[in-house]
């Protein structure tokens, strides 16, 4: 499966931004999907993650109630909304595929390129 990301950008504290990440390659909806970020000097970090039909998700505290995983099996893509943004998400935001609905980031087969997301304060 190919992954690319897009929808990164500068965006001021409170707003929101919608990534959006398309796969080829692959039937789509064989996968589960998710969405890491690593910001500078930390490690990479589980964002939220989707199953194959849409559910189940998951998403890790520092994001629930701001960010919302999505798909739309028709399009092959993933999206991930993202509002009431904070400094602290700042960070390369990468859209990954796997088997099942995991949390670790060495249990998905499939990575995208990455897109840098930037919150001012």
């Amino acid at each position: 499966v190919q992954l690319q990301a897009f929808g990164g950008g500068l965006v001021q504290a409170g707003g929101y931004l919608r990534l959006s990440c398309a796969a080829s390659g692959r039937t789509f909806s064989n996968y589960a999907m998710g969405w890491f970020r690593q910001a500078p000097g930390k490690e990479r970090e589980f964002v939220a993650a989707i199953g194959r039909n849409g559910y189940p998700t998951s998403s890790a505290d520092s994001v629930k109630g701001r960010f919302t995983i999505s798909r739309d099996n028709a399009k092959n893509t993933v999206y991930l909304q993202m509002n009431s943004l904070k400094p602290e998400d700042t960070a390369v935001y990468y859209c990954v595929a796997g088997r099942a609905l995991y949390t670790k980031s060495s249990e998905y087969d499939y990575w995208g390129q990455g897109t840098l997301v930037t919150v001012s304060s």
